[in-house]
């Protein structure tokens, strides 16, 4: 599929780094009211139904009757694996291991896709990919790094089972990434999403059936702001952020959108300087320039 212009694909994973920036911060708003779980649940939700409204206006239908049976299945487990497993997963690693390190090991995301990419469909990077995606890596990774080691410390005291479940959020969006580009092909990426969307929606409606979480879930509903919050980040977030992710790997290769798209630890530094007043150190500001230079090179 050629793209409309020059470097769609990778202004696209940009322009979903700028969307999960403004989704993270609602959803961390949200979470600390109700909890992550019933945030992911009614996220998703919220996401179906901006989707269904959005494609019946653009496309005549509000659900993707026209995707082929090869569509739904890859991009079912596509949604699956990121939004089901993967965000399982990373959420409960916030919890054992802290934000801060959960989001070092997704820094891993960008890997993890290159080399499902090449398994699942050739993909070959070049050597100024591979530079590009190394260095935006380090950077990212120096700036979630930093203020880890000044509050508490020692790495190597981190627990097993936390280290594992960060891995698995890794593996799980990146395998979801590369599943939903196999199965989408040219199909329309707000279309694709929201299958993506509902089959992680069914996953979590098991998740929550089996654990009994469904009062936490109602109670949840009674907060306002929290809804108004969850409203923000599920229209940056499942609407907006995943079908531009879904428009980047359709015009490039899926390791270099995904290193894009891991920009947002470094997007969110001027927020929070601005509007949290949080100081943010040397260290973070040449990582940042580190993996803006290294997201550079992914143009070139």
């Amino acid at each position: 599929m050629q793209p409309p212009f020059s470097h769609a694909g990778e202004i696209a994973a940009l322009a979903t780094a700028c969307c999960w920036t403004i989704g993270s911060l609602a959803f961390q708003s949200a979470g600390r009211r109700i909890g992550s779980l019933p945030v992911n649940l009614i996220r998703l939700v919220m996401g179906v139904v901006l989707l269904g409204a959005y494609t019946w206006v653009a496309r005549g239908t509000p659900l993707p009757t026209d995707a082929s049976g090869h569509t739904w299945l890859w991009l079912s487990l596509s949604g699956l694996a990121g939004f089901a497993i993967g965000d399982l997963c990373l959420f409960r690693a916030f919890v054992v291991l802290g934000a801060r390190i959960s989001m070092l090991i997704m820094t891993l995301v960008p890997l993890f896709t290159t080399i499902f990419g090449f398994l699942v469909m050739s993909e070959v990077l070049t050597p100024m990919e591979l530079a590009g995606m190394a260095l935006t890596i380090l950077g990212v990774s120096s700036v979630v790094l930093e203020k880890r080691r000044g509050e508490s410390g020692l790495i190597e005291r981190l627990p097993l089972s936390g280290i594992l479940l960060g891995l698995g959020g890794a593996v799980g969006q990146a395998l979801g990434l590369v599943l939903a580009k196999f199965g989408m092909g040219s199909y329309n990426a707000f279309a694709a999403t929201q299958i993506r969307v509902l089959a992680g929606l069914v996953g979590f409606i098991v998740v929550f059936s089996l654990t009994g979480r469904w009062p936490r879930v109602r109670a949840a509903l009674s907060d306002g702001r929290a809804m108004m919050s969850t409203g923000v980040g599920a229209f940056f977030g499942p609407f907006l952020g995943v079908s531009l992710s879904l428009v980047a790997v359709q015009f490039t290769e899926a390791g270099v959108a995904a290193t894009l798209m891991s920009l947002a630890p470094i997007l969110i530094i001027p927020v929070s300087i601005v509007f949290f007043k949080e100081h943010v150190g040397w260290p973070s500001a040449i990582g940042a320039a580190v993996a803006v230079g290294g997201s550079a090179l992914l143009f070139l």
